[in-house]
C-alpha cells in the first residue's frame, strides 16, 4: 500500500466504532465481574486501567500519532498523561505473544468467570454476553484493527511491533 492511502489524522467515526468495541468488551466485562463480589470488579477495573496505561505509556508514547488524532484516540490523551519517547525505542522492540497476554486477560477473566457462573447457575443473559464477548474480542478486533485502524495507519511505514507479531506474512 502506498504511503498516500495512510491517514493523518483518524475520522471521528472510526475513533468512535474503535472505542465502542473496546468499551462495550470492558462492558460486559464488568457485569459479568460484578456476579462475584465487589472486591473482584475493583481488581478488574483496576487491571483495565493498568491495561489501558500501560498501552499508551510503552507505545503511544512513541508512535507517530503521539498527539495527534489515531484510530483510538490514545495519541492526544497520551501526549496529555505522558512526555514523548524515542520513536525508536519502539519500532526496534520485539512484541512476542507473552508481551500481550495481559491484553488478552481484558476479555479471557470474564469469559472464565462466566463459563464458570454458567455451570454454577445457567443464565441465558450470561450466555449471551460470552458469545458477544467472543465476537467482539476476535471478530470485532480483528476487523478494527484489520479494516479501519492499521491498515491506513503511518507508524507501519517507520515500524510496528504489533504489525510485525500478528501480519507475519507481510514482514
Amino acid at each position: 500500500m502506498d504511503n498516500h492511502n495512510r491517514y493523518e489524522k483518524y475520522s471521528l467515526w472510526i475513533i468512535f466504532l474503535s472505542n465502542l468495541v473496546s468499551l462495550s468488551i470492558y462492558a460486559i466485562g464488568i457485569y459479568i465481574v460484578a456476579i462475584f463480589g465487589t472486591p473482584f470488579l475493583v481488581c478488574y477495573l483496576l487491571f483495565c486501567g493498568w491495561i489501558e496505561m500501560n498501552v499508551m505509556r510503552w507505545s503511544c508514547r512513541s508512535c507517530y500519532y503521539y498527539g495527534k488524532v489515531c484510530a483510538f484516540g490514545k495519541g492526544k490523551l497520551c501526549s496529555f498523561l505522558f512526555n514523548r519517547k524515542d520513536g525508536k525505542e519502539f519500532t526496534e522492540r520485539k512484541i512476542r505473544w507473552y508481551n500481550i497476554l495481559p491484553d488478552f486477560m481484558v476479555f479471557l477473566i470474564p469469559l472464565c468467570l462466566g463459563i464458570f457462573s454458567l455451570f454454577r447457575n445457567f443464565s441465558w443473559l450470561i450466555g449471551l454476553l460470552l458469545l458477544l464477548l467472543l465476537l467482539l474480542s476476535f471478530a470485532g478486533n480483528a476487523f478494527i484493527h484489520g479494516s479501519l485502524a492499521c491498515k491506513y495507519c503511518k507508524q507501519q511505514d517507520m515500524g510496528c511491533p504489533a504489525l510485525e507479531l500478528f501480519n507475519k506474512k507481510n514482514v
